[in-house]
């Protein structure tokens, strides 16, 4: 019997070519995060700026805030979320070439943010302590709390004889609807699992719903609201959105989200809370 020789070692990958695939797969996902951001939020960034001017003139988009009685008020504000739905979908019919430039930028922002997701949602300690208490700072922006605030604002207003708190319940409360809508809309088109499900990938199109942060997208969109009505007071919109960064940031700590749902539903919010406050 002859001796059996040595096995082949198995040739190790060299460095430049394991850097090259590193890179490639980050490429990759950088694409494909910029890929989904575009489709997913050109209805909503494109020309949600562009469109307040057009949609301003429209004769349904009448100041209802000085309404009290129940019929005219849930008629006006079942109007004016209709008509916001519609300027927003809309809105990419209605790109400027300056919007254009806008949503390219986001989009690519969007898409690195994706692209590092995962590593960045390991920065930090991650305790079971860390995710009960950020997820008790965040339930400040559920729409469970938010709703009460907004009925504080038109009540107050009702017994102040104030058309401007009033205005500010109204508004705000239109702009979350808004915000709601659309964040369920995207969160049932991306599928985006959440940072504690599956492999922690956040992979898209896996039945999940968290892209976008609701919390932010809700949160900021009324802050933005409040800022817009209480602009002279520059505490009041230091607070309304410290408040709101307050709350986004603990669904990330709170690993609820990854940093791009965030960021997403913060940026959105914003601009549903402006579009609602200049057009009505």
């Amino acid at each position: 019997m002859t001796a059996a020789g040595p096995s082949p070692r198995r040739s190790r990958p060299r460095l430049p070519a394991v850097l090259a695939r590193v890179r490639a797969r980050g490429l990759v996902r950088v694409l494909a995060g910029a890929v989904i951001a575009g489709v997913l939020l050109a209805p909503v960034l494109a020309g949600c700026a562009g469109s307040q001017g057009s949609a301003g003139g429209d004769a349904g988009a009448k100041d209802y805030e000085n309404a009290e009685a129940l019929k005219p008020l849930a008629a006006g504000f079942a109007r004016n979320v209709l008509q916001d739905q519609k300027a927003i979908w809309t809105s990419p019919f209605h790109m400027t070439r300056t919007d254009a430039k806008w949503w390219l930028t986001f989009g690519a922002i969007v898409g690195v943010a994706v692209a590092t997701d995962h590593r960045s949602a390991q920065q930090l300690p991650n305790t079971a302590d860390q995710r009960r208490f950020s997820r008790d700072i965040s339930q400040v922006g559920a729409a469970y709390t938010l709703i009460p605030i907004l009925g504080g604002f038109y009540v107050s207003g009702v017994l102040a004889k104030s058309a401007k708190l009033r205005g500010t319940g109204l508004l705000g409360g239109e702009a979350v609807a808004d915000a709601l809508i659309v964040s369920e809309v995207l969160k049932y088109a991306a599928g985006r699992q959440r940072p504690l499900v599956g492999d922690g990938g956040g992979h898209f199109f896996h039945g999940g719903d968290s892209f976008p942060s609701g919390h932010a997208i809700e949160s900021f969109a009324l802050a933005s609201v409040i800022a817009h009505r209480w602009r002279h007071n520059k505490a009041a919109v230091i607070a309304v959105y410290g408040l709101a960064t307050l709350v986004s940031a603990s669904r990330f700590s709170g690993q609820k989200h990854f940093a791009s749902d965030i960021l997403v539903g913060g940026v959105m919010g914003w601009f549903i809370g402006t579009h609602v406050s200049e057009t009505h």
